[in-house]
């Protein structure tokens, strides 16, 4: 699976407006495959650290993970908005997205689930007047974050 350049935008403007109101900060990242013997979990969490997510000032980075040909995927949260959310916020994000690729919709449940980071994230790290905007809203790609 491969998002054409209006299907990336629209994610890219689904990042930007979710993190409008809100310090936090909320990334998408997208292999192709994982690397041996990793779940996306484990990877997932690779790339948070290369994307230098675990560095924003007040931890409230979120990570959408998509492993397209594995077929797998995963969502986490800093410590920051990991411990105001607890399992349930990302369980239901996890169960939402699974639904959604299931039927096909990718574009769709990955837009709903940066929307849905976007409105946790401004409820409990609302936007303040010196906030900059710490990390790209670029979607990242490739195999280059594997270990």
């Amino acid at each position: 699976m491969k998002f054409s350049k209006k299907e990336t935008a629209l994610l890219v403007n689904a990042i930007q407006s979710a993190e409008k109101d809100t310090s936090g900060e909320i990334r998408v990242h997208i292999d192709q495959d994982l690397p041996t013997g990793k779940s996306a979990l484990e990877q997932a969490k690779i790339v948070f650290e290369h994307l230098n997510m675990h560095q924003t000032e007040q931890r409230n980075g979120v990570l959408i993970y998509l492993a397209t040909n594995a077929k797998q995927f995963a969502i986490i949260g800093d410590a920051g908005i990991h411990e105001v959310v607890g399992n349930d916020f990302w369980d239901n994000i996890r169960n939402h997205l699974t639904t959604q690729f299931k039927a096909g919709k990718f574009l769709e449940g990955l837009e709903w689930a940066i929307l849905e980071s976007g409105n946790k994230l401004k409820h409990f790290f609302p936007y303040q007047t010196n906030d900059v905007n710490e990390l790209s809203n670029e979607i990242s790609l490739g195999e280059d974050m594997h270990e």
